[in-house]
């Protein structure tokens, strides 16, 4: 098992958490982003730079993930690509991203971005919080202890 993290807008703190945990179960912890990220030095965890532009990272992750291996993201579609792999997505907040509801979460999705596109100002997501902090670190935690 691996882990991937789709990192061009993971939040740092679920980027020290997921160090912290790929160091302390020497799991391979792969950061993908378009540009270059911060890593710390370690046998088990790396940084890997794609070309700038749309999804170009996604596709990557897409093309590395095989069943059983983690990806970390908040993309929908990244994540419904994970699960028809047989891997597993869970948000930077601390929610899996399942068969059942994957599905839901891409056509609320496609919705709101149809009405962006048509000038309906919808907002975004709520700051980043504590609680999510939590909610991924105990998500990830469970995640962990049940593997192989």
């Amino acid at each position: 098992m691996q882990i991937y993290v789709d990192a061009d807008a993971c939040p740092k703190v679920i980027k020290e958490i997921l160090f912290r945990a790929a160091e302390r179960l020497q799991i391979q912890l792969t950061l993908v982003a378009n540009k270059m990220l911060y890593c710390p030095p370690s046998r088990v965890i790396r940084a890997m730079q794609v070309p700038a532009g749309f999804d170009v990272a996604d596709n990557k992750i897409a093309q590395l993930v095989e069943p059983g291996d983690l990806v970390v993201t908040a993309d929908i579609p990244l994540a419904a690509d994970v699960i028809a792999r047989g891997g597993h997505a869970l948000n930077p907040r601390g929610e899996f991203y399942t068969k059942d509801t994957i599905q839901e979460k891409l056509t609320m999705r496609n919705f709101m971005d149809g009405l962006r596109s048509s000038g309906v100002e919808t907002g975004g997501p709520s700051a980043f919080s504590q609680r999510d902090t939590q909610a991924f670190a105990k998500q990830l935690d469970k995640f962990l202890a049940k593997r192989p």
